[in-house]
């Protein structure tokens, strides 16, 4: 208990949230390079995932490749980068880094959310006269939605959580916080900055879930 108290007592220090170092600066740093590493994943996988969902080919190889990402943990692909032209960028190798690491959630729920499109609903609207391009806008995407979101609001708390990485390479956000405390032995910063971690991707998570429960309403209003 006295951890948890100090740990309390370290958050609600007003001393601690101001400044270049405080958990308010260090804070937005952790948002912008989620919301950085998310966007650019979004960019690399969706598209992708779209359209091999959509033509059927090639989609299991891209989801097999993507995957063997998993296996590569993210601190070890960022040591990997510091030691390359890459590790000169400031928050180069982090982004790499992370946004590799984000992809294959991204990529294989988008993929499997285009394939479990009914096909009775494919061939009903293609019937219609539909072309590829309205086909997948107008019928597949609207379907394959909901996983498609689950894909990106898996990535978003993995990169919420693994983001911490940047403080090794010299980068901003909440990871700053830990090794902080690791350098000065101080348990109770180290504790504060893994809960603001732990509640800000429970945050990421909630507002997740909220979107999911709100989509089915819009498609539903949409419909009529």
């Amino acid at each position: 208990m006295n951890v948890l108290d100090d740990t309390w007592d370290w958050l609600s220090d007003p001393a601690h949230w101001s400044g270049e170092n405080g958990i308010a600066h260090r804070l937005l740093e952790h948002v912008l390079l989620t919301l950085v590493c998310l966007l650019i994943s979004c960019l690399v996988a969706l598209p992708v995932a779209l359209v091999l969902g959509h033509i059927g080919r090639g989609g299991a190889l891209a989801v097999n490749l993507a995957n063997i990402g998993r296996a590569v943990p993210t601190f070890a692909v960022l040591v990997l980068l510091l030691l390359t032209p890459v590790g000169r960028l400031s928050e180069g190798p982090t982004v790499i880094a992370l946004v590799l690491f984000a992809v294959p959630p991204l990529l294989t729920n988008a993929y499997v959310g285009m394939r479990g499109v009914d096909r009775e609903v494919v061939r009903a609207a293609r019937g219609m006269g539909m072309t590829g391009r309205q086909l997948l806008w107008r019928v597949e995407l609207p379907l394959a939605a909901p996983l498609v979101l689950t894909g990106v609001r898996i990535a978003a708390v993995q990169l919420v959580a693994t983001a911490t990485i940047a403080a090794l390479s010299g980068g901003g956000g909440l990871g700053r916080i830990i090794t902080a405390g690791f350098n000065l032995a101080s348990t109770p910063q180290v504790v504060a900055g893994a809960v603001l971690v732990a509640v800000f991707a429970l945050l990421v998570e909630g507002a997740f879930a909220l979107g999911e429960r709100w989509l089915p309403v819009r498609e539903q209003e949409g419909a009529r």
